[in-house]
């Protein structure tokens, strides 16, 4: 029985799937796309995309991670104490090209010792109240890297009495200064201004002062500046321009000009005031006078470079018993030597300006300049302004002093006043 309801029920269903022949199957629809006459879009898978992967802490990829080390002072210090004095002096160029755009970053760069006097000298041949302001810290700056030197030299550009009081401040404490080339800083600023009103105090300041290279240093500046006056009182300095050539031949003046006679220079010369076109030291070397067959037809001095490659120390740096004026000063007696035979003698004094650096505005000059005596080649940072369409000295750093093979370096004594 059971098999026979199980055979109906399969019968029937076959007879419910089978078509009806009374009745006609509905008629298949196409896709609502196709009946409208569009295409239908065909769907194709995509292909696997890989998933990005994180650069490795380091990779050039990785821009914000940090590099490690502290790097930019090392290599900046790296090139500042490299054997080669190019690399400091070129660096010391591209600041001060740069200007003072860069001077927040070189007063960041005071903070650190392996990169602070670097800093110290870009601010201070960079120049404007606000690296002064910078500069003017240093005073007391409580480490022991003499930094406060950059202040003064750079304070012989301004001529208010406030700057040459802060100068004869810095004097007045010149044997308790425990370096020197501070104390030098600041009687070079004070021959860069070259103001006869000076002469008395630089004078009280020489009685004063027990440091008997100092007192050398005071007289070396009394020269100077007696020779500058003189030169600006006379007809040649008042008819000198106010080139770049001009400014830098100014400074060398005293060194140029004869000797003067053993009397010295009248009061009436050193009374006078001094040109503006022409605002520049004159440099404590050998003096001597240049022939007029040495002379161009516009009065400089030919100036040839020795070829000489010796430049260790940087500009006015703490270097032990060096001294940033040449021994012998303006209208001293020429060096001893043996007589020549009559022949056609080189200039005894040659000047050249081997390179110069100008800021953005083109208003401010960094000149590398050498000065070569029959005895030395001496090396000069000079930074010079314009000023009213002049060029005038702004401040001076002594490099280093190369003294030539077989010369004659002897002094002549001096007589007990100078």
């Amino acid at each position: 029985m059971p098999f026979a309801i199980c055979a109906l029920i399969f019968f029937f269903s076959l007879t419910a799937d089978m078509p009806n022949p009374g009745m006609s199957a509905p008629p298949l629809r196409a896709p609502q796309a196709q009946q409208d006459g569009r295409p239908v879009p065909v769907q194709r898978p995509k292909p696997p995309v890989a998933e990005p992967t994180a650069p490795a802490p380091g990779s050039a990829e990785n821009d914000e991670t940090p590099l490690p080390g502290d790097w930019a002072p090392e290599l900046l210090d790296g090139m500042l104490s490299s054997p080669n004095s190019d690399s400091r002096d070129a660096l010391l160029d591209a600041a001060f090209a740069a200007g003072p755009a860069v001077v927040p970053q070189l007063e960041a760069a005071l903070k650190d010792d392996r990169t602070a006097e670097f800093a110290a000298q870009s601010l201070a041949s960079i120049g404007g109240p606000k690296a002064l302001a910078i500069l003017s810290k240093l005073v007391s700056d409580p480490r022991d890297l003499d930094l406060r030197r950059f202040y003064y030299g750079a304070l012989g550009e301004f001529q208010g009495p406030e700057a040459a009081k802060v100068l004869f401040y810095a004097l007045g404490r010149a044997d308790a200064e425990p370096d020197r080339t501070v104390t030098e800083a600041a009687i070079i600023a004070l021959t860069v201004r070259s103001e006869a009103s000076l002469l008395p105090e630089l004078r009280q300041m020489k009685s004063k002062i027990k440091d008997v290279v100092l007192r050398d240093d005071l007289d070396n500046a009394v020269d100077v500046i007696e020779a500058r006056a003189r030169y600006l009182a006379s007809q040649q300095g008042k008819n000198a321009g106010g080139s770049l050539e001009q400014a830098v031949r100014s400074y060398f003046m005293p060194a140029l000009e004869p000797p003067r006679s053993a009397s010295g220079p009248s009061k009436e010369d050193v009374s006078k005031p001094r040109s503006e076109s022409v605002a520049s030291p004159g440099p404590v070397t050998s003096p001597g006078s240049v022939p007029a067959k040495d002379r161009t037809s516009d009065g400089t001095v030919s100036a040839q470079h020795a070829g000489l490659e010796t430049r260790s120390a940087p500009a006015n740096s703490s270097v032990p018993g060096r001294r940033p004026l040449p021994a012998a000063h303006s209208g001293q007696a020429n060096h001893s030597a043996p007589a020549r035979p009559s022949a056609p003698a080189d200039p005894p004094v040659k000047v050249e300006i081997r390179n110069c650096t100008f800021s953005p505005d083109r208003s401010r000059v960094l000149a590398r300049v050498t000065f070569e005596d029959p005895f030395a080649i001496a090396y000069y940072d000079i930074v010079l302004q314009k000023r009213a369409g002049d060029w005038t000295v702004a401040s001076v750093w002594l490099g280093s002093e190369t003294e030539k093979p077989g010369a004659h370096t002897k002094e002549p004594a001096r007589s007990p006043g100078e």
